[in-house]
């Protein structure tokens, strides 16, 4: 017995936190608002943290996909980012203020089933981009960490060991509480990109004054390559393989209500950020891309090299002494350390703003701490399947941040068709083009990305579905309101009689059966008391919404008109909802048979909100009331 009290503070320090939502389902996220918001460079920061800190190796991968041809390749990839990226991003943020993203655009703009299983599809690959930026960003500390001359030789061969360390320490601060993310992010971004400009700095000003490296450089190019067109095919084939040069922009877009000011100003502050930092890695991106593919051997960016995932940082060591650069490197260390923290952050952010809303996470979920260690788990078991190399697990970050662009990109396209701004809509709809030769070209070089992505998918949609099957007979109203006419219905009546129908049921003589029927079986004197039921499903893939009840005169009969997600749920509110307002008990007489087989039956109430509707409501009820002598009577003739 001793034991019970600590589950039970355990369970409690779990679940700490954790919103319950007034009535039966959380305010739409579009409500939600952050409790503190700062300027907009303040905001670019806790972006910053993913996107500068890809610094710390895209350089290197750089040269392992490109070679000498690695500057003219980022150049490909830094046009791509200016007027690619950014303007898709800056469009997004218009039309997404409250920080939902492209996510959210495409629901709206496919609207029912298809929208919510296009969301699940890709919330495996946005699982993919941030897990994957876990790992890597902690895969390259670590390497950061072991090239160190001052670190000992001995730990040489615990890449792995190390890397989970730091994940762990990651998931640590997060069950502990983090609630500082804004000031850290400005303090690492701030000492990074100085310490960049420095090194950057220093490196530019070696190649300047080393013509023949340069000269080396250039007779490379123009020995392995013919002419400057065939320098840029190549570099639009290797493309694909730099894509982690644009990983900051969804997350740009997602931190955009911690912007200060309205909604104009949110915007205009999130596309400040947006170009700001776009500008800022522009330049870089370039420069360092440069400096480091003429300075480093080709061989030190190998694996096993020393300049392997750290080309910067062997720069800094090369360059400006052992000191200096073990400084770059802790403050490498730090921001990639804190780029595993904005992606949990982002993840713990997406799972409450979608699957619960959809009925399609159970309801621990919402809490953040039972979160953490799933997604620490699973970041566990990619670096160990990776083996915490940085450059093995570039496949499978590049998928899913090109799927995230590529989905941006199909959404600004779609929403320019349907305003009909035909301008926009070719200038995206040739960014989205792009964009999906990137993704496919990614994917058919590099399929692991797409496996992982993809039993992502496949574990989303499969819990999804399981959480949705069990928590189909949840009362899912958000509140309930009559309207005058209804109002006087019920007031008018001795007692609670309905007589639920189909909602096209328009015959007066199918009115009058199902009255007599329900007069014969409550031995009714008269037909006061006696009001019709009729529950219309304009999108049962919503879990819960309002319920607005209307009261119409038709055929000598009154009529309680509804539209829900669901017809038994609905009806059970209902029923539960005139009880309380009344102090009555309601009846409900059904008059018909289940259709089917039970398996069918339970799809149709799934998909359709439909199915065997009295035995439904007759559980809704059963669980929301446990009491049977308080619970309304369900008939079924």
């Amino acid at each position: 017995m001793a034991d019970a009290p600590r589950e039970r503070r355990m369970r409690q320090w779990l679940l700490k936190g954790l919103k319950r939502p007034e009535g039966l389902t959380s305010a739409p996220p579009e409500e939600d608002a952050p409790e503190h918001q700062h300027s907009w460079w303040q905001v670019m920061c806790l972006t910053g943290v993913d996107y500068f800190s890809t610094l710390g190796y895209q350089p290197g991968i750089a040269a392992l996909a490109a070679g000498a041809l690695s500057p003219i390749a980022t150049l490909v990839l830094v046009a791509l980012t200016l007027f690619g990226a950014l303007p898709t991003y800056r469009a997004v943020a218009g039309q997404s203020p409250h920080g939902l993203g492209s996510l959210s655009m495409l629901e709206r703009l496919l609207p029912g089933w298809r929208g919510k299983l296009l969301v699940l599809f890709l919330l495996g690959f946005v699982a993919t981009a941030f897990i994957v930026t876990i790992t890597l960003s902690a895969a390259d500390a670590t390497a950061h960490i072991l090239h160190n001359p001052f670190v000992p030789h001995f730990l040489a061969g615990w890449q792995v060991p190390i890397t989970l360390v730091l994940i762990a320490a990651l998931g640590g601060v997060f069950l502990a509480g983090f609630s500082e993310a804004i000031s850290v992010a400005v303090v690492l971004v701030a000492v990074y990109l100085l310490f960049n400009l420095i090194v950057v700095g220093s490196a530019v000003a070696h190649v300047l004054t080393a013509p023949e490296r340069v000269a080396g450089w250039q007779n490379t190019l123009s020995t392995d390559y013919t002419s400057p067109i065939a320098m840029v095919a190549v570099s639009l084939y290797v493309m694909p393989k730099l894509a982690l040069g644009l990983s900051g922009f969804e997350t740009g877009v997602a931190v955009m209500p911690l912007v200060k000011g309205d909604i104009t100003e949110r915007v205009k502050g999130a596309r400040k950020l947006l170009t700001t930092a776009a500008l800022i890695m522009s330049v870089f991106l370039i420069t360092s891309s440069l400096a480091t593919t003429i300075l480093i051997p080709p061989a030190e960016f190998a694996e096993g090299g020393s300049a392997n995932g750290r080309a910067l940082a062997y720069l800094a060591h090369l360059y400006l002494g052992d000191w200096f650069g073990t400084a770059y490197d802790l403050s490498t260390i730090a921001i990639l350390w804190f780029a595993g923290a904005s992606a949990l952050a982002g993840l713990l952010n997406i799972v409450p703003r979608y699957l619960p809303r959809y009925g399609m996470a159970p309801d621990w979920t919402r809490a953040s701490r039972p979160m953490v260690l799933v997604f620490t788990a699973i970041a566990f078991v990619i670096t160990v399947f990776f083996g915490a190399e940085v450059e093995t697990q570039g496949g499978a970050y590049a998928t899913g941040v090109l799927a995230l662009i590529l989905s941006a990109a199909v959404a600004v396209t779609l929403s320019a068709l349907v305003g009909r701004r035909t301008r926009a809509a070719v200038l995206f709809g040739l960014i989205t083009l792009v964009f999906g030769y990137a993704a496919v070209a990614n994917i058919i070089e590099r399929p692991d990305g797409l496996v992982i992505a993809l039993l992502f998918v496949l574990a989303i949609v499969a819990v999804s579905l399981i959480s949705r099957a069990t928590r189909s007979t949840e009362l899912r109203v958000t509140r309930i309101s009559l309207d005058d006419a209804a109002r006087r219905f019920i007031n008018e009546s001795a007692e609670i009689y309905l007589i639920a129908n189909e909602p096209h049921g328009r015959d007066a003589k199918e009115y009058i059966d199902k009255a007599r029927e329900a007069w014969e079986l409550h031995r009714l004197r008269t037909a006061e008391g006696l009001l019709f039921l009729e529950v219309t499903v304009p999108d049962a893939s919503e879990f819960a919404g309002e319920l607005r009840v209307t009261g119409e005169e038709r055929h000598g009969f009154r009529i309680l008109c509804m539209h829900s997600t669901t017809v038994a749920n609905s009806i059970a509110a209902l029923l539960l909802h005139l009880r309380d307002l009344t102090g009555k008990t309601p009846h409900v007489y059904f008059h018909w048979a289940a259709e089917g087989n039970p398996i069918g039956a339970l799809l149709r109430y799934l998909v359709f909100g439909g199915g065997d509707i009295p035995p439904l409501t007759r559980e809704v009820l059963r669980q929301a009331e446990p009491d049977a002598t308080c619970r309304p009577i369900v008939h079924v003739g």
